[in-house]
């Protein structure tokens, strides 16, 4: 049973509105707010798979400098106060209550959509806390997304770039990366880790037409071999954090005093929950990670030994599930599929036409969380972050 939300009355159900992209809306309301977005510059980061993890990395490398730094992101796992993080930490749940109480006439009066209005509350919230600068992870696409209006972003970032949300953003990687470019800006610097040639490609044509400087990086080294230690698990996130270091070098060039130092903290302070995190259920452990489509869960694949073991997946229906199977099972795997609260899914029986021998879920997530960690080798709840937020009430606290 999902816990209820303190925000319903005040932000409207995804489901209800759905994807609508634009910047005419969030653009007009910003104007009749004075502009907050105005006071403070940003960093935006763009991509697929690694968005947030960047734009966590960056704000604790930022945080560390002494800067008064803010940072925006989504989804989020429990609270709606998770996407806005202030200098003092995340926004406190009355303060983000007034914050959208005070909007409701202006989200009315220009139509925004929730993630619009989230988008608006954020800017406003920075403002008010007089942040220098303000870490923005792009919701969806880069071109039309509503952290796209901020003027003032100097230093980009791209996440891995990969097959996603081609409903919205186009059936092919060199589509979706034209979507994600969008967002370079004349005299900006543009940071990346290694892509698809595809997106390479794209990437550097859009750079060169947009007068951005791009720079490439490659992963950093691990900890073993003399790199940074981070505070963030996973390989994918040595990739993740050379794009971190890379942003924060740009920022140092723009003006802010970033120390090497500061780089070491912040990367090694850096936390994503449900993002190949591990926990225990009733004493026993397992693995929770957020991968929704099939590049993150090749990703994931890859962090994991060799052998058979058990899953518990939920998808949403817009999501490519058989794929992302492919990339996730080995012979001999055990597979529940349960369906996510509030949310279109995926069920065992449509599934089983692609990977037989699937099973259908308990509608009681405690007895799935019981068969799960029933596994010789370390288990996995995956497939969507909806179905992270809904384990993360019934696994053990951390210390």
């Amino acid at each position: 049973m999902s816990l209820p939300d303190p925000f319903s009355e005040l932000i409207a159900p995804f489901s209800r509105r759905g994807v609508d992209l634009g910047l005419n809306r969030i653009q007009a309301a910003l104007a009749e707010l004075g502009h907050p977005e105005g006071r403070f510059k940003a960093v935006q980061v763009a991509g697929t798979n690694g968005k947030g993890s960047i734009a966590t990395m960056i704000e604790r490398i930022v945080s560390a400098a002494g800067t008064r730094c803010g940072l925006y992101t989504s989804p989020h796992l429990l609270s709606w106060c998770e996407r806005i993080r202030l200098p003092e930490g995340p926004i406190g749940e009355e303060a983000l209550k007034t914050l959208l109480q005070r909007l409701q006439p202006l989200a009315l009066r220009h139509d925004l959509t929730p993630f619009e209005l989230i988008t608006v509350a954020a800017f406003v919230a920075f403002a008010e806390a007089e942040v220098e600068l303000a870490i923005l992870e792009v919701g969806l696409g880069g071109r039309l997304d509503a952290t796209t209006v901020h003027p003032q972003r100097d230093v980009l970032a791209f996440a891995s770039i990969g097959l996603d949300h081609v409903e919205h953003l186009g059936p092919t990687l060199e589509a979706i990366a034209q979507e994600k470019a969008a967002v370079m800006a004349p005299s900006a610097i543009a940071v990346s880790g290694p892509q698809a040639p595809e997106v390479q490609a794209v990437l550097q044509a859009q750079a060169e037409a947009r007068a951005c400087e791009l720079r490439w990086r490659e992963p950093v080294a691990s900890a073993a071999n003399g790199g940074p230690r981070l505070g963030l698990s996973g390989a994918l996130q040595r990739s993740n954090a050379a794009v971190a270091i890379a942003a924060a070098e740009a920022l140092r060039e723009k003006g802010f005093e970033v120390t090497d130092e500061a780089i070491r903290r912040g990367l090694l302070q850096a936390r994503w929950p449900g993002r190949l995190e591990q926990r225990q259920f009733r004493g026993q452990p397992l693995l929770i990670d957020g991968a929704h489509n099939p590049p993150a869960a090749a990703a994931l694949r890859r962090e994991l030994q060799p052998g058979q073991r058990r899953w518990l997946i939920g998808m949403q229906r817009h999501k490519d599930a058989p794929d992302l199977l492919r990339h996730l099972l080995e012979p001999g795997d055990l597979v529940r599929v349960v369906t996510l609260p509030e949310h279109s899914s995926w069920s065992a029986a449509e599934l089983r036409q692609d990977v037989p021998g699937i099973e259908e879920g308990s509608s009681d997530l405690s007895e799935n969380l019981e068969w799960l960690v029933q596994s010789e080798r370390l288990p996995v709840a995956c497939g969507s972050l909806y179905l992270v937020a809904a384990l993360l009430p019934l696994l053990d606290p951390t210390d």
